[in-house]
């Protein structure tokens, strides 16, 4: 191939007009190079979204897998087989998830649970993931009872672990007739930030640790409605008690405010409680968990709830609840 020096020699130049050729060549090699980069650039996208929609595959399975497993040993063989060091579920609080099911005392009274995923979100790196979808609990003595099931995972040694599990009961039956969908989970994919900003040296842990505390606060200020708004993204969901999935901005914060309204009286302040989470390896995607509650007064009503939420870094370079969730106690 020939080099810019004899590009010119070839096509005769004069002196005078030998850096303007010069120019004009390197310019096109400037151009060039630049078309290969975006190239480059765009294959990475498509080989990541590709990557990212394989890793969506497999959590599903996992989650597929975990209620199969209940099906054929029971709820307690099957969450002691699927579930990671550390990991939490929520009764009166959050409690260690090994410990109470290893328990003698949960394995003789516990009841049989059945579950589909209908929504399941992924992070870039295939380590951290969500799982949500209709449960049912199966009883003897008394109706069925009913509700959404939203599971933490994270990959531990190549294999998908449940990490935490919080559940918002309803009243009414529930079909385990759902399939989730990668469309659905493409918006929130959409809103979050490009990987060079998401793995920033500044964007960690602690950054999303203030955040989680900055939406307790929030609330006492703004309100329910408001601080979701505020910090929930344009396709977040929330998950409450009594209630169906509420989906969008619209949507879930005008029910988050209504759930919280109920329970509070306007001069009950939240505390909020942070006892946990998770960072992903390629940092656009978190989870925390933890409790908020009012402080207990008999003059006034007092609320106390477990909450866990999912997180994604957006483009505005900021922490936003992709996922929030709660079960009061």
């Amino acid at each position: 191939m020939l080099g810019v020096e004899e590009k010119i020699a070839a096509v005769g130049c004069t002196t005078w007009n030998k850096r303007l050729v010069l120019l004009l060549l390197l310019g096109f090699q400037c151009m060039t190079l630049a078309a290969q980069e975006l190239e480059l650039a765009e294959m990475s996208v498509q080989d990541q979204e590709a990557s990212q929609y394989q890793y969506w595959l497999d959590l599903m399975a996992a989650d597929q897998s975990f209620a199969d497993r209940s099906a054929e040993i029971g709820r307690t063989g099957a969450f002691l087989e699927f579930l990671g060091q550390g990991s939490t579920v929520f009764r009166d609080g959050p409690v260690d998830a090994i410990a109470l099911y290893g328990s003698e005392n949960f394995q003789n009274s516990a009841n049989e649970v059945s579950w589909e995923a209908h929504y399941v979100d992924v992070s870039r790196a295939g380590d951290l993931g969500l799982t949500a979808g209709p449960l049912n609990i199966l009883t003897d003595e008394s109706p069925d009872q009913f509700g959404h099931l939203i599971s933490i995972w994270q990959k531990q040694e190549n294999r998908w672990v449940l990490m935490a599990d919080i559940v918002a009961g309803i009243p009414g039956f529930l079909s385990l007739e759902v399939e989730p969908n990668f469309d659905d989970t493409r918006p929130v994919l959409e809103e979050t930030a490009h990987p060079v900003m998401a793995t920033a040296e500044t964007n960690n842990m602690q950054l999303l640790i203030d955040r989680d505390n900055l939406f307790g606060q929030s609330i006492n200020f703004r309100g329910g409605q408001r601080a979701l708004l505020r910090y929930g993204l344009e396709n977040t969901r929330v998950y409450l008690p009594g209630m169906a999935p509420a989906v969008g901005a619209d949507a879930a914060s005008s029910v988050y405010g209504a759930f919280l309204d109920n329970q509070l009286s306007t001069t009950n302040q939240i505390s909020l409680t942070h006892m946990g989470g998770f960072l992903s390896a390629s940092k656009e995607v978190g989870y925390t968990y933890g409790t908020m509650e009012t402080l207990e007064d008999d003059s006034q009503q007092s609320f106390r709830t477990s909450y866990m939420r999912l997180w994604r870094f957006t483009a505005s370079n900021e922490w936003k609840i992709a996922v929030e969730a709660l079960n009061p106690y």
